[in-house]
């Protein structure tokens, strides 16, 4: 797959998943020599680590060439001013393939002077360990080079899928790309829970995080296997797993509080893309 990366790369915003992105590329075999990183606000290690890879930092797009792909990972909020340099560096080929939360296609396109060739993408935390989710939406025009581009660059930090519906992306955001911070909730919860049970509290979290870790490690694993049932594997009948399960599972237990929060989320990214 790495004849499918780009042969020149912009990366706009050199932030925490920006730089788990450009692992990801580098791992891929995309050379640092045809990346340069675009961030005025790049704090001393992430300058470092840049040098390190041998990636080219710069603060503005002067004197930047256009590239064959543009990966926008700035914060949201800072479109409108990135918007103005990034212009400067589209040409009419040119892939741009956004990760920014609340932004649609309708948005970039406008700030940006582009219609075609966008990709909105919704990654999440764990690409910074390649093992991430990501989520992609792309424009009717873009062509099936700039698509395959956009595959690789996403894969290169985990899964990829693909939707038709740009309103999916909302929920997309609510399930995987805020999934990881529930989940690390679920870890102090347990933690907490086992604590006040009579574990020492240190204890109680290395095994609460023990345990979410194995269980990820296992679905990975076992993708074949639905989740259900590995959740039927570990409960036996009368035992202390089904006890728990039995308040997990109640009318007013653990499904509808998450179909709340998967709601408040999908809720607040529609509202932050205006």
């Amino acid at each position: 797959m790495s004849g499918e990366l780009p042969s020149s790369l912009v990366l706009l915003g050199a932030g925490k998943m920006g730089q788990a992105m450009l692992t990801g590329w580098l791992a891929r075999g995309l050379e640092p020599s045809r990346i340069t990183a675009i961030d005025p606000h790049l704090d001393e290690s992430g300058r470092a680590l840049l040098s390190q890879k041998g990636v080219r930092l710069t603060k503005t797009p002067e004197g930047v060439s256009i590239p064959e792909a543009m990966v926008l990972a700035i914060k949201p909020q800072t479109l409108e001013s990135a918007a103005e340099g990034g212009r400067k560096l589209i040409g009419k080929d040119t892939l741009v393939l956004s990760i920014l939360a609340g932004k649609r296609i309708a948005d970039l396109a406008s700030r940006l002077g582009v219609s075609t060739a966008i990709v909105r993408a919704m990654p999440n935390t764990p690409a910074a360990v390649a093992r991430g989710i990501s989520a992609a939406v792309a424009v009717p025009g873009i062509t099936q080079r700039q698509h395959a581009i956009a595959d690789a660059l996403l894969s290169s930090i985990g899964g990829v899928e693909w939707v038709d519906d740009e309103a999916l992306i909302d929920p997309v955001t609510a399930v995987s790309g805020s999934g990881p911070a529930y989940v690390f909730w679920l870890v102090e919860c347990l933690a907490e829970a086992g604590a006040k049970a009579g574990l020492p509290p240190e204890l109680s979290m290395r095994l609460a995080r023990a345990t979410v870790e194995g269980a990820g490690e296992l679905m990975f694993r076992d993708k074949s296997t639905e989740a259900s049932t590995l959740r039927r594997n570990v409960t036996s009948p009368g035992g202390t797993t089904a006890a728990a399960l039995e308040v997990l599972m109640a009318k007013d237990g653990l499904s509808p509080l998450m179909e709340r929060a998967v709601a408040a989320a999908s809720r607040r990214a529609r509202e932050l893309a205006g």
